[in-house]
């Protein structure tokens, strides 16, 4: 009998679970405490994290048995990488392998925004059949986007914008500019992006150097009018006040927000109930086929691991030097 466990922080997909059940029981953690998971780490082999789950230093260093840890995404700030590579535990992950969901949704809240479409949604259900002339919608057609992050979502994003005869910044110090070129896209400082665009889509990575890249003193640089949009990682902004803020004095036009900091966010903050910000639960990632091939890259990575072979995609691949 296999008394070896795969502990994971919420429901995986099937996809994962066929990969990953030959190597031992999968256990849905109840919660996505700490102390949850130090109660089960006892014969846990391999650790799946998903939503708000923390795989900590602590952690890692009470499973006595693990061999891998996988992220169902590309972000892993979630993750003591450091604690991973110490203790020779690679840690799995899927970079790209919902980007073109990720830049839909982008798109998807760019037009939304522009166009008004909750609010002529609003106006019309309440009768105000004149609103049409009250206010107007906006293009897309001649804009400038500045894509901030130009990573495989990034670049998704401005694959998706070839059709609607925009200008695409991008702001990115690792990017490559052959790439670029090929997307029609320029690369600039953030600075020269804010200042220039129309609307800022965020895709970059969260990190030590990168949070609360988006700060107040950019945003006084900001193109009046623009429209901020954040499918990346919520510390990436310095805080929902100073969205708040260019909302409320016009720097922004609209902001479109997916993701938080902390998830879930406190809704009684006033960003909630302006009309011009539009948000969703960190889920316009999450369509079916962007989740099945998630959970597939990543479940087979880790069983690579689990067969003493290296991943596809490991985010610490010194582990196996």
């Amino acid at each position: 009998m296999n008394d070896n466990r795969i502990v994971c922080t919420g429901p995986i997909y099937e996809v994962a679970e066929e990969i990953l059940q030959p190597f031992g029981e999968i256990v849905v953690a109840p919660d996505y405490t700490a102390e949850t998971l130090l109660s089960l780490l006892d014969g846990t082999i391999a650790l799946v994290v998903r939503g708000e789950g923390i795989v900590n230093a602590e952690i890692i260093e009470a499973a006595k048995d693990l061999k891998v840890i996988g992220r169902s995404g590309v972000g892993y700030n979630n993750v003591d990488i450091a604690a991973a590579t110490a203790h020779k535990i690679p840690v799995v992950y899927t970079p790209g392998a919902n980007a073109r969901a990720v830049a839909e949704a982008a798109l998807t809240l760019m037009l939304a925004l522009c166009k008004r479409v909750f609010y002529w949604d609003q106006q019309l259900k309440q009768g105000n059949w004149q609103s049409r002339f009250e206010s107007k919608p906006g293009d897309l057609d001649g804009k400038t986007v500045g894509i901030v992050g130009f990573g495989n979502i990034g670049q998704a994003v401005a694959e998706l914008l070839g059709p609607f005869n925009m200008s695409i910044l991008a702001y990115d110090p690792y990017a490559s500019e052959e790439r670029a070129k090929q997307l029609n896209t320029a690369l600039v400082s953030l600075e020269q992006l804010v200042r220039q665009s129309d609307f800022i889509s965020i895709h970059a990575a969260l990190s030590d150097d990168t949070r609360g890249l988006i700060n107040n003193k950019l945003l006084k640089s900001v193109k009046p009018g623009a429209y901020l949009i954040n499918l990346a990682r919520g510390g990436l902004i310095e805080s929902l006040d100073i969205l708040f803020e260019a909302l409320e004095n016009g720097t922004l036009a609209g902001v479109g927000l997916d993701v938080f900091e902390p998830e879930p966010p406190d809704v009684s903050h006033p960003i909630f109930k302006h009309p011009n910000c539009i948000t969703a639960p960190h889920a316009l990632g999450m369509t079916p086929g962007a989740m099945t091939r998630i959970f597939d890259i990543m479940a087979a990575g880790m069983a690579e691991v689990l067969k003493g072979n290296r991943p596809q995609f490991a985010v610490n691949p010194e582990v196996f030097e």
